[in-house]
């Protein structure tokens, strides 16, 4: 697939991407993320379930695959949603949402991994990236808990959001079947002591092989 052709995908299916809730009660989120081995020719996911909102790991998997597609910083959810999809075919529980390692609608094209994932699955999803790809914010004050709008060509396409005290904010954003106000609220529910989500810091874990 070349670029024009992902960039095509991208701006037709972002169409069908919902930013209001359509989630029901939350018993289970996840975590997806992406490392790679061979020196990047395979590509290895990890998925990790959590109970919510104890966030105790129930369910984990972790798939291969060689990799089929370039980085390039706006694209990347063509390199890993396929080898995330295996990862999650593994798995018994279907989780009520995904924490993504990555963007969802705070994306040139509104089209990040999250919103991907969460369209082909049909499972509500969050991006979580731990930097930012486009938009401008307000300075956001150290504090835990405090957010400020992400823009982007006047349009709020997320939130910089601190996560805890005195350290790098994380960047959420809707990727599918949910707003920014319960993603917000979901992402920090799910960080009760460090920077990351928990279901992200499982998830890292297995995909870089630090566990597992």
């Amino acid at each position: 697939m070349t670029v024009e052709e992902a960039t095509a995908i991208q701006n037709q299916l972002s169409r069908e991407i919902i930013t209001s809730d359509q989630l029901g009660e939350v018993k289970y989120v996840a975590g997806v993320d992406v490392g790679f081995e061979d020196n990047y020719a395979i590509s290895r996911a990890a998925v990790a379930v959590l109970s919510f909102p104890e966030l105790q790991l129930i369910e984990q998997a972790i798939a291969r695959r060689p990799t089929n597609f370039p980085y390039i910083p706006g694209f990347l959810s063509f390199r890993e949603v396929p080898v995330v999809m295996d990862a999650l075919s593994q798995i018994k529980i279907t989780p009520d949402l995904i924490l993504c390692d990555g963007q969802g609608i705070a994306h040139p094209r509104r089209f990040g991994l999250a919103c991907h994932l969460g369209l082909l699955i049909t499972v509500p999803t969050i991006g979580v990236a731990k930097s930012r790809l486009i938009g401008q914010h307000e300075e956001l004050p150290p504090e835990k808990g405090n957010w400020q709008p992400l823009r982007h060509r006047g349009e709020v396409i997320g939130a910089v959001v601190r996560s805890r005290t005195g350290v790098k904010p994380l960047y959420v954003s809707p990727g599918h079947r949910i707003s920014l106000p319960t993603a917000i609220d979901y992402v920090l529910r799910c960080t009760p002591k460090y920077r990351l989500p928990e279901t992200t810091r499982w998830a890292d874990k297995l995909a870089s092989n630090r566990i597992g």
